[in-house]
C-alpha cells in the first residue's frame, strides 16, 4: 500500500500549522474546493507550507463562496531540503514554467536565474515562477517550496557563490564521457565530502569562453556533458539535476 495518500486534495498556505489552527482561504482556494472538487463540510484537504510539515485539515464551509479549513493531524514530518541552487539562463513563457516545475520535482533548493552573454529572454517573472513552483509541490506531494531568486549577471553568481559549494557546470562543448564517473571523483575531491551544490545550465547558445573561465575559477568545479545531443534549455534541466541527484543528492 502507497504511504502516500493520492487522493485527498492539496493546498499550499502562507501560514502558520498546528493541531486546532483555522486557515482562512482566499477567494479563489475556496472556489477550487467548493465548485471545482465540490468538496463539503469535514471532507479532507492536506496542507503544508514548506515550514511545519504536512497537515490534515477539514473543510469547514462558510456560506456558498466562502470556507476555512481547520488543522486535525500531522500526516508527514517536514524535510530538510537539500542545498540545491538550479542557475539557468530565463525561458520563455511555456518552457519557462515547464523547467520551474520539473526542477522543483527533482529537489532544487533556489531557482536562480542568471543573465548570460547568449541569453535570450532578460524578463523574468518572479510570480509566476513562484506560482509555478507551488502547483508543482501541491501535485507532487512535495513538503518544500524552492527560494525564487531575483535574476543575476552570470558573472556576479559565480562570484557569490561560497567557496566550498561544488559547481556542476552542464556545457555542450565540454568532451563527451562518463558524467557520473565525473561526479563521484570530484565528490570526495581533497576528502572534503561535498554537500552544497550549484548546478549551472546555460543558455539555448550556449555559455561564451569568458564565462567557462570563469566558472573554472571557481575552487569547487567540474565540468560534465549531458550526453552527444544538443537538449533544450529546459529538457538539460532535467536531465542536469537527475544527474546531480543520483550520485551527489538525496536519491545517492
Amino acid at each position: 500500500m502507497a504511504s502516500y495518500d493520492f487522493n485527498a486534495p492539496r493546498l499550499f498556505v502562507d501560514v502558520p500549522l498546528a493541531a486546532g489552527a483555522r486557515i482562512a482561504l482566499d477567494r479563489g482556494q475556496a472556489n477550487y474546493l467548493l465548485n471545482v472538487l465540490r468538496l463539503k463540510a469535514g471532507d479532507a484537504v492536506l496542507v503544508f507550507n514548506g515550514r511545519d510539515g504536512e497537515w490534515k485539515a477539514e473543510v469547514a464551509v462558510e456560506g456558498r463562496k466562502a470556507a476555512d479549513l481547520v488543522c486535525a493531524e500531522r500526516t508527514r514530518e517536514q524535510t530538510a531540503p537539500l542545498d540545491l541552487i538550479y542557475a539557468f539562463a530565463p525561458l520563455k513563457h511555456a518552457r519557462l514554467d515547464y523547467m520551474v516545475q520539473k526542477a522543483v520535482e527533482m529537489g532544487a533548493g533556489v531557482l536562480q536565474p542568471v543573465l548570460t552573454r547568449r541569453t535570450q529572454s532578460t524578463r523574468v517573472n518572479l510570480e509566476r515562477m513562484r506560482s509555478n513552483a507551488i502547483e508543482a509541490a501541491e501535485q507532487c506531494g512535495i513538503l518544500l517550496i524552492p527560494e525564487i531568486r531575483e535574476d543575476q549577471n552570470f558573472d556576479k553568481f559565480i562570484n557569490g557563490l561560497e567557496k566550498d559549494r561544488l559547481v556542476v557546470f552542464c556545457d555542450e562543448d565540454a568532451p563527451v564521457s562518463n558524467p557520473v564517473e565525473a561526479l563521484k571523483k570530484t565528490l570526495t575531491e581533497g576528502g572534503n565530502k561535498a554537500t552544497k551544490f550549484a548546478v549551472v545550465v546555460g543558455p539555448e547558445g550556449g555559455f561564451v569562453d569568458q564565462e567557462r573561465a570563469l566558472a573554472a575559477a571557481h575552487e569547487r568545479y567540474v565540468r560534465v556533458s549531458l550526453g552527444p545531443r544538443i537538449l533544450r534549455a529546459d529538457t538539460a534541466a532535467v536531465a542536469a539535476l537527475a544527474l546531480v541527484q543520483s550520485v551527489l543528492g538525496d536519491w545517492a
